[in-house]
């Protein structure tokens, strides 16, 4: 039987984070949950290991660092790693959609869609959605490879996730993986998932303006580094 690992990046969830590893473990798909407490201020480690999840600490603040800490901590027979948000907005049912193609040996690489599946009203604002498009298009130039959406509900084989040389800290790590899986040829499969408004806290990211001009300058600066590199 195939090991999945589930990594799952956290800052200040604590009304969510429980309620998302639940969901997780009742697809009976995953061997470990490895929860990465991203420096929060409230009781998301305690309430992640109520859950019984793995806690590792990552004080640095960046979706990147965290996803990072969160490959380090990961059992030595993991095959395929699970990332999702900590907010509950993620949908762990589809999570078998995900793994079975990378199980099956089809596949290396699989994203969500969440403009591609069902979306609860107000769960993505505009400029997600056209980001998301904006990228997938200027790929498809760039590789060939038509993205619709950068859902950080993916999952991967760990044998290809170690040959992309992951570097972001914050919040290009998405969109880097995308790009690099991309560039180096795996085999990448889209598929719909449906998305839903996050059951608690603010979001970093579209929360507030500065989180949204942060993290868009981010995307754009992390889009032209990878662009640019040498294969």
């Amino acid at each position: 039987m195939t090991s999945v690992s589930v990594i799952i990046p956290a800052l200040n969830e604590e009304e969510s984070i429980a309620g998302v590893i639940h969901e997780c473990f009742e697809t009976n798909i995953p061997s470990e949950i490895v929860v990465v407490d991203n420096g929060s201020t409230d009781r998301t480690a305690e309430r992640a290991r109520g859950a019984r999840a793995k806690v590792v600490s990552e004080p640095r603040h960046g979706y990147g660092r965290a996803c990072l800490a969160g490959i380090r901590a990961l059992a030595p027979e993991s095959e395929i790693v699970v990332f999702l948000d900590g907010d509950g907005s993620d949908c762990p049912e589809f999570m078998k959609q995900l793994v079975d193609p990378i199980a099956a040996g089809t596949h290396d690489f699989v994203i969500g869609s969440r403009t591609r599946g069902k979306r609860e009203p107000g769960s993505m604002n505009f400029q997600q959605i056209f980001a998301g498009r904006l990228a997938g298009w200027l790929m498809s130039i760039l590789y060939g490879v038509r993205y619709t959406d950068m859902c950080p509900f993916r999952a991967i084989g760990r044998d290809a996730l170690a040959t992309l040389s992951m570097k972001e800290e914050t919040y290009g790590w998405n969109l880097e993986m995308e790009m690099k899986a991309a560039r180096r040829g795996l085999r990448i499969l889209e598929v719909p998932v449906s998305h839903r408004r996050r059951s608690g806290g603010v979001s970093k990211v579209s929360g507030t303006l500065r989180g949204t001009f942060v993290a868009g300058a981010r995307i754009i600066a992390t889009f032209l580094r990878i662009a640019l590199a040498k294969k």
